[in-house]
C-alpha cells in the first residue's frame, strides 16, 4: 500500500515528521517497508531560455542559450518545438539522472555543437506520457530554484506491507484513523455529504445472484465533459505507480486508495438496457480493460446488459463500456461483493488489480453509499454535468452492514471485552478507561453500561478480522505500545525429565543427516502435484484431488515425493547440472485419512552422482548410478533409524514406477513394508519428461519399530572376546533365481552365536557350471566367544553352513 506524505495529511492534522511517521506506523502493526524521498527530482533546476537560434547542421534542433540562476547562460541542444526564448522550464545539468529515460546526463556533442544538460519534458520527470514539448512554466517562477520544490514533486512516498485481515488499511484514510489513535495527530471529518439527484436514474438494476452481491448503488451523471485529471491527482497516482488516464477513470483510482472503495464507471450511451447482476455462462466471453478477453465460468460473476457481459464483478471492467474523451453520459457504480467469490474468480482467471486487491479482503459495507456520493461529488467537480437521485438495491440485506436505504436487517458485531485480558494475554498493564479511548478511537463504540469490568463494544464495520475478545486486546496492545511489554526470560529448568523430540522428529533428523553424509543435497518440494504425475505413482484418487487447485499442475496430493524430486533433477540438468543426488524428508498421502498419510524419506540419484564421486576423471569413464546406489541409500537410512539394517530382508521386484529387473523391497517379516528402491522405469520417466540414469528410494520412517528400551544406566559390554576372529570362504553352485540374501541367511543360521557376518564377494556364471547355474562366494566371519576353535570344531561349523545352505536354497559346494 503506497502514499504520500501530503495525501496522509490530507486526513490527518499533524505536526509529526516523517520519522516520527515511520516509527509509529511500524509499531503499531503497518510496517514501513520503503520510504522513497524522491530525492531524484533534487537536481532539476528552474531555468529561463535566453535566446533560441536554429543549429547550424540540422532544421529540427535549436541552440538555446539558458539562465539556470547563477549568472552564467549554459549552452543546451535542444529538439522541442515549444523551445523558444523567454521559456521558462525544467533545466537538468550534466550529472543528473533522467528517470523518464534511464539515463544520466554527460556534455553531449549533437552534430558539431556542444550540449550542457537538457531542458526536459513531463514524460522525462516521469510526470505524465506528455513529451510533445518541454515543460513550460509561468513566467514568475523562480529561476534557480529546485524544480521539485515549485512542482510538489519532494513529498515523500511511504509504502506499508499490510497483512491480509487489515482491509480497513488499504485506504488512506483508514491508516490516518490508526495513527490518530496512536496520538500522533486528529483524524479528519470523512463523512460525505449527500448528492442531491434530479429524477430517477434511468438505468436499473437487478440482482439475480444475492450470495455474491449484498447491495449495489447506481447514479447517473448527464453532461460530463472527459478529459485529462488535474495535476495533482495525476501527480498522486504517478506517485503511487498508477498510470493516468482519464479525469473519470482517475477519479475511481483515487478513491481505491483514498478510502479502500474500489468503484467503476460505464459509459451511459454505451450500456443497453438495464443492468443485472448474475453468473456468467459457461463459455461466455468479455474483452477486459486491459485488452485482452477472457472466458467465464458460471462460477464468476458479472455486470451484464442487454449486450452481455460488460464488466468482471469486483475485479476489472469491460473494454466496450469503457469511458474515454468523448464519454458525457456516465454510471457510477459502488457494489458490494462476496470476498470467497472475488478471490476464487481472480485467481481462475488470472486477474490481479486493486479492486479484487480490496473486495477479497472486504471492504467496509457501510461506505458503500458513501463512496458512491463521494465519487459524484469529485465527477461534477472534474467533469462538471448534473447527477439523477441514487439507485440503491440489496441483495441480501444480512449481509450489508451501515446505515443505506433499506438496511433494516443487518446486526453489528458486539464482543464483550473482560479488561482484564489485556494483562492476562499480553502482560501490559493497562488502564480501564485507556483501553475505552483507544477503542473509541478506532471505532469500536461501547454498548450500554461501560463502568463494570467488561464492557460490550460494538464493531465498526471496515473491522471484519475483529470477532472475539483477543482481537481486542491485540488492537489496545498494539495503540498502547507493543513496546511497552518487558522482555522476561523463560524460567530456567533444572533438568530435562524425558526426551524433547518425539521418535519421529528424531528420526526425520538423523535421516537427513545420513542422507547429508552421503553427499546428497536436501530439497523441498510441493505436496501438489499433477493428476498424470500422481497417476504414474500410483495416486490420482478422488478423495486426493484438491477442491480448490493453484494449477492442473497442483491438483493432487503426492502419492509418493518421487515425482517432485525427479521434476527437480530435471531442472537441474536442463541448468547444465547433470549430476545431482537430492533428498527429503516429508509426508506423503495414500488416502485422506489420518492413517493413510505416512513420513518418509526419499531420494534419487542422477548421472554419475554416486557417493564416490561424480562426473569425468582421468582413470576412465565415470560408471552411472543404479539400483544398488539407490540400495545402500536406502539402508543407510535404517541404520539412521536405530535400526540394524542386517535384520531386514530384501525381495526382488517393487512398485510399477520402477524397472522391474532393477528393484528391490525392503521388509522386517513377511508383512511390514519398510521402504523400496531401485531404477526408474522409463515408461515413468517419460510420463513425468524426465531423462537420463536415474536411481531412488523411498523409505517410510514411521514403519521403522520402536527400538528397545535402553538401560538407563550404562553397563559394561562383556561380551567382548579375547580369541582371534577368523574369515572361511565357501562357494556354492544354485539356481540362477536363487537369491544371495538367502544363501547368507542360511549361512548366518548355521551358529548365531560364532557367526558374527557373511557377506558375498563374487558370483560367477558359466557354462561349466551347467544351464541355469551360478556360483556365489561367501566370506563367514567367525568369533570365537569362549575358547579357541580347534580345527575339529571349525570343520563341524563347515558342515553345518553346507548343511543349512543345501537345505533352504538348494545349493551345493563348489569343488
Amino acid at each position: 500500500m503506497k502514499f504520500t506524505l501530503s495525501w496522509l495529511k490530507d486526513h490527518l492534522e499533524t505536526q509529526a515528521t516523517l520519522e516520527e511517521i515511520v516509527e509509529t506506523l511500524t509499531m503499531i502493526g503497518l510496517e514501513v517497508e520503503s520510504v522513497d524521498d524522491r530525492a531524484q527530482f533534487n537536481d532539476f533546476i528552474i531555468a529561463r531560455v535566453l535566446t533560441a537560434e536554429r543549429h547550424p547542421d540540422a532544421d529540427k534542433l535549436q541552440v538555446l542559450s539558458v539562465d539556470t540562476g547563477d549568472g552564467k547562460p549554459v549552452q543546451v541542444v535542444c529538439g522541442a518545438p515549444n523551445a523558444r526564448a523567454g521559456l521558462v522550464g525544467a533545466f537538468a545539468a550534466p550529472g543528473t539522472y533522467v528517470p523518464g529515460i534511464d539515463l544520466t546526463l554527460a556534455v553531449g556533442n549533437i552534430r558539431g555543437v556542444e550540449s550542457h544538460g537538457m531542458m526536459c519534458s513531463e514524460r522525462e520527470l516521469e510526470l505524465s506520457d506528455d513529451h510533445q514539448g518541454i515543460i513550460d512554466l509561468p513566467q514568475d517562477a523562480p529561476v534557480g530554484t529546485r524544480f521539485a520544490d515549485y512542482a510538489g514533486l519532494n513529498d515523500p512516498i511511504l509504502e506499508i506491507g499490510l497483512t491480509p485481515d487489515r482491509a480497513d488499511c488499504t485506504g488512506v484514510h483508514g491508516i490516518a484513523r490508526d495513527l490518530a489513535a496512536a496520538g500522533l495527530g486528529t483524524l479528519k471529518d470523512g463523512s460525505v455529504e449527500p448528492v442531491k439527484g434530479e429524477g430517477a436514474c434511468p438505468v436499473k438494476v437487478t440482482i439475480a445472484e444475492p450470495d455474491l452481491c449484498p447491495g449495489f448503488a447506481l447514479r447517473m451523471v448527464k453532461g460530463v465533459k472527459n478529459g485529462p485529471s488535474p495535476k495533482w491527482l495525476q501527480q498522486r497516482l504517478l506517485a503511487i505507480g498508477l498510470r493516468p488516464i482519464n479525469a473519470l477513470v482517475d477519479m475511481t483510482n483515487y478513491i481505491t486508495f483514498d478510502r479502500g472503495r474500489p468503484l467503476h464507471v460505464f459509459d451511459a450511451a454505451k450500456v443497453k438496457g438495464n443492468l443485472t447482476v448474475r453468473r456468467a455462462k459457461e463459455g461466455e466471453k468479455i474483452l477486459a480493460l486491459d485488452g485482452r478477453e477472457y472466458t467465464l465460468t458460471e462460477e464468476n460473476c458479472i455486470i451484464a446488459d442487454d449486450n452481455g457481459p460488460e464488466s468482471i464483478s469486483g475485479i476489472m471492467g469491460g473494454e466496450h463500456s469503457g469511458c474515454d474523451e468523448e464519454t458525457t453520459d456516465v454510471l457510477i457504480e459502488s457494489a458490494l461483493w462476496d470476498p470467497m467469490n472475488i478471490a476464487r474468480s481472480g485467481r481462475d482467471l488470472g486477474i490481479i488489480t486493486d479492486a479484487r486487491y480490496r473486495f477479497e479482503r472486504g471492504v467496509d459495507p457501510a461506505f458503500m453509499g458513501a463512496g458512491l456520493e463521494l465519487a459524484t461529488h469529485m465527477v461534477l467537480d472534474l467533469c462538471g454535468g448534473t447527477p439523477t437521485e441514487a439507485e440503491i438495491v440489496l441483495g441480501n440485506p444480512t449481509h450489508c452492514e451501515g446505515e443505506i436505504v433499506g438496511e433494516a436487517g443487518h446486526h453489528y458485531k458486539e464482543v464483550d471485552f473482560p479488561f482484564s485480558e489485556t494483562k492476562r494475554l499480553t502482560g501490559l498493564d493497562v488502564s480501564r478507561d485507556e483501553s475505552i479511548a483507544i477503542l473509541k478511537k478506532l471505532g469500536f463504540m461501547p454498548k450500554g453500561d461501560d463502568k463494570g469490568d467488561t464492557v460490550r463494544f460494538i464493531v465498526p464495520s471496515w473491522r471484519p478480522d475483529v470477532d472475539g475478545k483477543a482481537d481486542l486486546v491485540e488492537e489496545v496492545m498494539r495503540i498502547h505500545g507493543i513496546n511497552e511489554i518487558a522482555p522476561a526470560p523463560l524460567a530456567a529448568l533444572g533438568s530435562v525429565s524425558q526426551k524433547i523430540l518425539t521418535t519421529g522428529q528424531t528420526r526425520s533428523r538423523n535421516a537427513r543427516r545420513a542422507l547429508a553424509a552421503r553427499g546428497m543435497l536436501e530439497a523441498v518440494t510441493w505436496s501438489f502435484i499433477s493428476e498424470d504425475h500422481a497417476r504414474a505413482f500410483g495416486g490420482g484418487k478422488p478423495e486426493l484431488a484438491l477442491a480448490n487447485p493453484i494449477s492442473a499442475d497442483m491438483a493432487h496430493m503426492r502419492p509418493s515425493l518421487l515425482p517432485g524430486l525427479l521434476t527437480a533433477a530435471q531442472r537441474n540438468a536442463d541448468h547444465g547440472v547433470s549430476d545431482v543426488a537430492l533428498f527429503e524428508v516429508s509426508h506423503l498421502y495414500e488416502g485422506d485419512k489420518p492413517e493413510e498419510q505416512h513420513r518418509v524419506a526419499s531420494g534419487i540419484r542422477r548421472g554419475t552422482a554416486k557417493l564416490q564421486g561424480s562426473g569425468r576423471h582421468w582413470s576412465g569413464k565415470a560408471e552411472a548410478v543404479g539400483v544398488f546406489d539407490a540400495k545402500a541409500d536406502a539402508l543407510s537410512i535404517l541404520e539412521a533409524c536405530g535400526m540394524d539394517a542386517s535384520k531386514v530382508q530384501i525381495e526382488a521386484g517393487g512398485p510399477d514406477w520402477f524397472h522391474p529387473g532393477r528393484c528391490g523391497t525392503i521388509k522386517l517379516g513377511p508383512k511390514i513394508v519398510l521402504g523400496t528402491f531401485g531404477e526408474f522405469h522409463p515408461k515413468v520417466l517419460e510420463a513425468l519428461d524426465v531423462s537420463g540414469p536415474l536411481c531412488g528410494f523411498e523409505i517410510y520412517v514411521d514403519a521403522v519399530p520402536e527400538p528397545k528400551a535402553k538401560p538407563t544406566r550404562t553397563k559394561p559390554r562383556l561380551d567382548l572376546s579375547p580369541f582371534q576372529a577368523v574369515r572361511r570362504d565357501f562357494a556354492f553352485v544354485v539356481d540362477r533365481a536363487v537369491e544371495a540374501a538367502q544363501v547368507t541367511r542360511a549361512a548366518q543360521a548355521a551358529d548365531k552365536k560364532l557367526i558374527t557376518g557373511v557377506r558375498v564377494f563374487d558370483i560367477f556364471e558359466g557354462a561349466s557350471l551347467g544351464e541355469g547355474k551360478k556360483s556365489l562366494a561367501i566370506e563367514v566371519a567367525i568369533q570365537p566367544v569362549e575358547r579357541t576353535l580347534t580345527d575339529e570344531d571349525f570343520e563341524a561349523l563347515a558342515a553345518r553352513i553346507v548343511e543349512n545352505v543345501g537345505k533352504q536354497t538348494g545349493g551345493v559346494l563348489r569343488g
